[in-house]
């Protein structure tokens, strides 16, 4: 019987893969139903959903299914629905510019260790996100150095950051002034 149910279970008989369980609700005279689990690649198809007010949380998916631009706008979406209900007032382009970095390449990255800040080709910009030490040991294995171009390397090491006036070095020549007794 063991075995039976297991490969029972594994077995889709009604209604969309990927989906477990569906509660529906009428919300403001109307009915909402709410799913654990998504599919939105079937769930479009199915005849009576509003496409244009259907929604998922899983951005990837939303990727695969919408494109790379309905996924940047769940994000900033999601996101700012987080920063609102923790009483947060943080401005949409802030939002909008993180979005933007994750989408950028066509596909959905992260953005920490495994992602976008582990991509910098800085290793100090790299060691100082989040694993110092591995990210250290593993660049001075591969005899990498770092230029120090960028802000975080800088203010590691303790130099003036090349942005602003940073950027620019100001000499100034005494040659042809008289000297004044």
């Amino acid at each position: 019987m063991k075995k039976l149910l297991d490969k029972i279970s594994d077995q889709h008989l009604k209604g969309g893969p990927g989906i477990r369980r569906v509660l529906v609700t009428e919300e403001d005279g109307e009915w909402v139903i709410r799913t654990d689990g998504s599919n939105m690649a079937i769930i479009l198809d199915v005849y009576g959903v509003d496409p244009t007010r259907t929604a998922t949380n899983h951005i990837h998916e939303i990727a695969k299914t919408l494109g790379i631009e309905a996924a940047r706008n769940s994000i900033i979406r999601e996101a700012m629905g987080v920063l609102e209900e923790q009483g947060l007032d943080v401005d949409i382009r802030h939002v909008m510019l993180v979005s933007d970095i994750m989408t950028s390449t066509g596909d959905v990255r992260q953005i920490g260790r495994h992602g976008i800040s582990g991509e910098k080709s800085s290793v100090l910009a790299r060691a100082a996100f989040e694993i110092t030490v591995p990210n250290i040991v593993e660049a001075a294995l591969r005899g990498e150095s770092d230029p120090l171009k960028g802000v975080t390397e800088n203010v590691i090491v303790g130099q003036s950051i090349p942005i602003g006036t940073g950027l620019v070095d100001l000499y100034m020549s005494t040659a042809g002034r008289e000297k004044t007794k």
